[in-house]
């Protein structure tokens, strides 16, 4: 059997890995051919739409605004033997919309903490005003767990 198809995470387990991180990596193109890669908070709805906040003024917002193709990385593992990840190809879509941002800083500040205190809506509806949300589309997936090898290398 094909090696790649030996490590490749079934759509199920891809779905809940990529759900469960606290990061992704969001690699852009910037203007002078290099990549721009950079940590971020997300969430991933049901259907693997994957949604990020960001500054208005921020690098990725001008890369974006030039090129929407972006691609997304997850990963893990400290050794060979447990490296892990899902990468993600798609076509990103700024939307400037305050209650959008606001709806996606919630969620994503739910997913970090847990809970929210009482009356952050208006710190985050503040946060929001200077953002932008990032909506991508996945187009492309790869993925591997190298446990899946059973110790064969």
């Amino acid at each position: 059997m094909n090696r790649r198809k030996l490590i490749e995470i079934t759509p199920a387990e891809r779905k809940r890995y990529v759900a469960e991180a606290k990061t992704i990596i969001l690699c852009t193109h910037g203007a002078h051919g290099y990549p721009h890669a950079v940590a971020m908070w997300f969430l991933a709805d049901d259907d693997e739409v994957i949604w990020m906040t960001t500054y208005r003024k921020a690098q990725k917002v001008l890369n974006i605004r030039r090129d929407q193709k972006v691609a997304l990385l997850v990963e893990s593992g400290m050794t060979y033997d447990a490296l892990k990840g899902v990468l993600i190809r798609g076509d990103a879509e700024l939307i400037d919309d305050e209650d959008t941002c606001v709806g996606i800083l919630t969620r994503i500040h739910e997913k970090m903490s847990g809970s929210l205190p009482e009356g952050v809506e208006d710190a985050m509806r503040a946060q929001a005003r200077k953002r932008v949300a990032i909506k991508v589309t996945r187009r492309r997936v790869s993925s591997w767990d190298h446990a899946k090898l059973g110790g064969a290398y």
